[in-house]
């Protein structure tokens, strides 16, 4: 099938399916905000306004999407094909759990749809990509990034509604598939880190996802079982060894130019935020209800960045170019 011009839409065979993990970092930080509410025992005014704010910003980011879809299929089948960028179609899944995750106090007849559509999604689409890593085509070490983990590993958020939801054993289902294959893409990516080139300059950023997978898995393991036991503490503290690892390379993040992957750094620090969070509020732990509200400052700084430079180069025409 050939492509459709659109009128007045040239640019749209570019639009990258990564924009989606713009609305990953904007649910998080929808859900930090709730949590330092509950914390500071507010109102949730702030976290409802950033919540109609990720639904509105996703809703324009579908509907590109959508019009790429149906006016350059060709586009989006080579970003499906491309080694890299298949692991971020699950971020359109993941989205619609998060969102539903951050809606269920307030929309509950509205979330629990969107958590169904969303946790659906999430099985085809993380079933689809790893049956495309060992199906019928080599991949590379140089392929390998800490973007793996998006597609096998979303599965790990989908207990963070679906016990609210009454879906507790296929919140199990998605729990543990999420944590064998994080163990599994784990051993890997770090045996491409320490063993084979470096990440290319454009996904540096996606080193900061090596946090999410355990600080997530703190978060829903909790929602499963309601307690924090000794496997949860060793999930939270493994979230904070990652955090360390990262500092150690942000002189490195520093030098570089902005891309959309810079965003990884949005949702997993929220991640992180909210289990030192709901870690302090549940073992009465001052430490850690200090280091959730120090993470979830330095996440809306580091949204109000994101968000500025994303809309300088959207300005600018520097995102949706070829490559």
């Amino acid at each position: 099938m050939s492509d459709i011009s659109l009128p007045g839409h040239s640019r749209l065979g570019q639009f990258p399916i990564s924009f989606f993990a713009i609305v990953m970092g904007l649910s998080g930080l929808t859900l930090t905000l709730r949590a330092c509410e509950h914390a500071l025992a507010l109102d949730g005014r702030i976290s409802s306004w950033a919540l109609y704010g990720t639904v509105a910003v996703f809703a324009v980011i579908a509907l590109q999407y959508a019009l790429k879809l149906s006016f350059h299929p060709r586009d989006v089948v080579e970003e499906w094909a491309h080694p890299v960028r298949i692991a971020f179609f699950p971020t359109i899944s993941i989205s619609l759990l998060l969102m539903a995750t951050a809606a269920a106090p307030v929309w509950p007849e509205v979330a629990r749809p969107v958590w169904i559509a969303g946790a659906a999604a999430q099985g085809v689409l993380s079933l689809s990509v790893i049956a495309n890593w060992i199906g019928h085509r080599p991949f590379e070490h140089v392929h390998l990034n800490p973007a793996w983990f998006i597609p096998a590993v979303g599965n790990i958020i989908v207990p963070l509604a679906g016990v609210e939801f009454g879906f507790v054993e296929v919140s199990w289902l998605f729990f543990s598939a999420g944590l064998i294959f994080w163990l599994v893409l784990l051993t890997l990516v770090v045996n491409r880190l320490i063993f084979h080139d470096p990440l290319p300059g454009r996904l540096v950023p996606t080193l900061v996802i090596l946090i999410a997978p355990p600080a997530v898995a703190f978060i829903a393991y909790f929602r499963l079982e309601g307690e924090v036991d000794a496997f949860a503490r060793i999930l939270i503290n493994v979230g904070y060894v990652f955090a360390l690892v990262v500092v150690t390379q942000v002189p490195k993040l520093a030098r570089l130019p902005f891309a959309l992957s810079w965003w990884a750094l949005s949702f997993p620090v929220a991640a992180l935020a909210v289990a030192s969070l709901l870690f302090a509020e549940t073992a009465g732990s001052a430490f850690h209800l200090w280091v959730g509200f120090v993470l979830a400052g330095l996440l809306c700084a580091i949204v109000a960045v994101l968000a500025l430079r994303t809309a300088l180069a959207i300005q600018g025409k520097e995102i949706c170019r070829p490559e």
